[in-house]
This record gives structure tokens, sequence and C-alpha cells, in this order.
């Protein structure tokens, strides 16, 4: 993809951002932001406990058209995902995936909502690891 269909690309995330607005029956709701340039993301994350894939990725947030297009472009590409994939992406591959010609400028804002999904999986999987102490008190 050429930078101008980059560009063209994450205009139309931005403008008509995929799986945004708030997921009533979230497993977690994980607020991320960059407090230095005012980015945020909020991700709603909803998991198939049984096959430990997304069932459903929502988010939230304000910000630059990298930060928010970066968000849809990951909303709509990790719907039934499994959670070890998200684990394992890096920046890189969100850098790739975003459009590395473009997104290589602004690093942190098109990884925000990589690391706020990776903290939403980590805090899934702490309560499912706290359940079972919970239901026993």
């Amino acid at each position: 993809m050429d930078r101008q269909a980059i560009i063209e690309r994450l205009l139309d995330h931005y403008e008509h951002p995929r799986y945004h607005g708030p997921l009533a029956d979230a497993d977690v709701i994980v607020p991320g932001g960059i407090p230095d340039c005012g980015d945020q993301v909020t991700i709603y994350l909803k998991v198939d406990p049984g096959r430990e894939r997304v069932a459903a990725l929502r988010f939230e947030g304000q910000g630059c058209s990298v930060s928010q297009a970066a968000a849809s472009i990951l909303a709509e590409t990790l719907q039934d995902a499994a959670l070890a994939a998200i684990e394992a992406l890096d920046d890189a591959a969100v850098l790739d995936l975003v459009g590395y010609e473009v997104a290589r400028a602004r690093p942190r804002c098109a990884t925000l909502a990589l690391h706020t999904l990776r903290a939403a999986v980590r805090a899934y999987r702490r309560r499912q690891r706290q359940a079972p102490f919970q239901e026993t008190r």
C-alpha cells in the first residue's frame, strides 16, 4: 500500500470508526492514554471464556487521527482473535498493520490502542484467576 493509500485508509477509519462506542456487557473496560499529547482510548472487551477468544471488542476515545484510526483498525482486525495472539502482538506488528510509512512518525499514538488492549487482556486474566477464590468465600 503506498503512502497516499495509507493516509486515505487512516482518514476513513478516523472519520468512520469501526467498532466504536461502549459495550454494555463487557467483561473488562480499560482506559489508556498518553498524557503529554492528550490521546485517550478506552477498550471494552468481552471474552468467550471457553475459546479464549475475543467475543466482542469496541473502543471509545479522543485524540489525533493516528491514535483513533489505529484503534479502529485494531478493533476491526481483532474481532474473534485469540487472547494469546493479542498478547503476542508487538508495536512493530501494529505499525505495519496501521501503515508503517505514516505511523512511524507517531508510534506512541499508533500503538496506544494495542497497549490498552493488552492491559485489558491482563485485567481479564487477573479477574479469571481471582474468580475461584471469590466464589469460595
